[in-house]
């Protein structure tokens, strides 16, 4: 009587294979089943009990029934096997999740106080690589105190962005710019790049006497966001009228709503707002703060300044309303400290700007970035246990 592979449990046999072993003999071990040794029909592998191995068996055993003969096992051949392993379908499952992760990031937003930048200083190479590497890790981003009348200094940023492609980002950067401000004539200026961001309107704030350097408000679409489309708002305050003037940003917000029916509304920029600029009990005065519609991302007590001698929260990114803020990556709001990453001795960085970055990200639009961390520690929880039945 032909016998098959089995394990003994609790004194008694357990029938793997189609017929039990014939009384008195020594049943084959897993090594020599695994061989093709030791009993008479050794050649019998020791399975797990999944519906995979039975399956097979019974197909093995129907096959040398009809023609007498057996074919190899599948499950002998080790590269033949890892195929037939039912946690697979997991595991590129899990592989997918984790490649569709990495290969796609969240949307980054900065703001920048370059410092009068112009042409003269877009000439220092060390200067104009630097603020490439800043300007290059994000999608869009705001500066401001430029004072570049004739373009050219923006232009050579640009020139730099996109000569850079290859060694940055991979992307193609354009501008938009507002006109001369104030007295000494400063620009707000996003940088976005074309292939993540399109402009779909600009506006220029116009109110009389309510600004030194008016907002220069320009709405955005991304697809590559879940929001989509949102609006943003800067403003470089005068450090004298800064109470007034963050203040009067909520006119401007409900002018500009209003004109493109999107309240996804983003005021960043440098504000002034701390130290002796903006006290605690300047709040009160100020609609952005007392008014809960508004999110301040950026804290009081971060330091967006480059100096040892100061420790102030001059630079923030303020967002209204319970869609944008839950369309923001939790935590991602905070100061880019681009001399500590860049290893740039804080000298160097003073002559730059004596302003740091401010950034924040928005969440991605792909459906698989949206996966929770649960989802993802329940798709290892269900690999492992595969792999151990």
């Amino acid at each position: 009587m032909q016998s098959a592979c089995s394990q003994e449990t609790g004194g008694s046999t357990e029938r793997l294979g189609l017929q039990s072993f014939t009384p008195g003999s020594r049943p084959a071990t897993p090594r020599e089943c695994s061989r093709g040794r030791g009993s008479e029909t050794s050649n019998r592998l020791v399975v797990k009990k999944s519906p995979h191995s039975t399956l097979l068996l019974r197909l093995q055993e129907a096959e040398f029934q009809q023609h007498g003969t057996r074919r190899p096992s599948a499950h002998l051949n080790s590269s033949t096997m890892r195929w037939h392993s039912p946690c697979l379908p997991l595991f590129f499952l899990f592989s997918l999740l984790a490649l569709s992760l990495a290969g796609d990031e969240d949307f980054k937003i900065c703001s920048y106080n370059v410092q009068e930048f112009n042409l003269e200083k877009s000439q220092d190479y060390r200067v104009l690589h630097t603020i490439t590497r800043i300007v290059s890790r994000c999608d869009i981003c705001l500066l401001l105190h430029v004072t570049d009348s004739d373009g050219k200094g923006i232009q050579a940023l640009l020139d730099s962005l996109n000569r850079a492609t290859d060694r940055y980002d991979g992307y193609t950067y354009q501008s938009v710019a507002s006109k001369g401000l104030g007295d000494d004539l400063q620009q707000y200026v996003f940088l976005y790049r074309t292939d993540t961001a399109n402009v779909t309107g600009q506006y220029q704030y116009q109110k009389p006497d309510s600004f030194v350097r008016p907002p220069f408000a320009v709405q955005f679409y991304s697809a590559k966001t879940a929001i989509k489309s949102f609006i943003l708002i800067p403003l470089h305050s005068e450090p004298s009228r800064a109470v007034q003037e963050i203040d009067r940003l909520y006119d401007v917000f409900q002018e500009v709503s209003k004109k493109w029916s999107n309240k996804n509304v983003m005021f960043l920029g440098d504000f002034h707002a701390a130290c002796a600029y903006v006290t605690r009990d300047n709040k009160r005065d100020i609609r952005l703060y007392t008014n809960s519609a508004f999110a301040w991302l950026i804290g009081d007590r971060v330091d967006t300044t480059v100096s040892e001698e100061t420790n102030c929260a001059f630079d923030r990114i303020v967002v209204h309303g319970k869609t944008f803020l839950k369309a923001i990556t939790p935590f991602s709001a905070q100061v880019y400290n681009y001399a500590l990453d860049l290893k740039i001795p804080r000298a160097k960085a003073v002559e730059i700007s004596d302003h740091l970055p401010v950034e924040v990200d928005l969440k991605s639009s792909a459906p698989l970035l949206q996966a929770t961390p649960l989802l993802i520690l329940l798709s290892i929880s269900a690999v492992l246990s595969a792999s151990v039945i």
